[in-house]
């Protein structure tokens, strides 16, 4: 009975170590945060700016991403829209963005967008607009 006792010790020992080895090396293969300057290069990589536009259609650019402390970026496809407003720090990636949109049903330059974190729900101070960069994917030459 000491002898199956031991081995079960062992095999307890064993899968620790196994477990523990495996806590210590799983943070060499995750991949590294990028900084905020970093992934906005990442997400107009392959996109020519455009002329300014003070007015988006929300509707049109229903996925929004925001750039940690950094700018906001509407829409998805061929061309997106880069707004780096008034106040960019104060944007986290946890914020969820509340817009009240006016008479004209349209995201303009002029609006203020109130940020909530998404975690706590709370007030979080908000950004003013200024005027939106379209980004246009390039098309590949063959």
């Amino acid at each position: 009975m000491a002898k199956n006792h031991s081995n079960t010790t062992l095999l307890s020992r064993a899968v620790l170590g196994a477990a523990l080895a495996g806590l210590v090396a799983a943070p060499a293969f995750a991949a590294p945060r990028l900084t905020p300057q970093q992934e906005l290069a990442k997400a107009l990589e392959g996109r020519v700016a455009g002329k300014p536009v003070d007015c988006i259609d929300p509707r049109m650019n229903s996925q929004t991403r925001i750039i940690d402390r950094t700018a906001i970026i509407y829409g998805s496809g061929r061309t997106v829209y880069l707004q780096v407003p008034d106040n960019a720090s104060s944007l986290k990636d946890d914020d969820v963005l509340v817009t009240e949109l006016r008479g004209s049903g349209r995201l303009c330059s002029i609006d203020t967008v109130k940020l909530h974190s998404r975690s706590s729900g709370f007030f979080n101070g908000f950004v003013g607009l200024k005027p939106f960069v379209p980004y246009t994917r390039v098309a590949a030459h063959h």
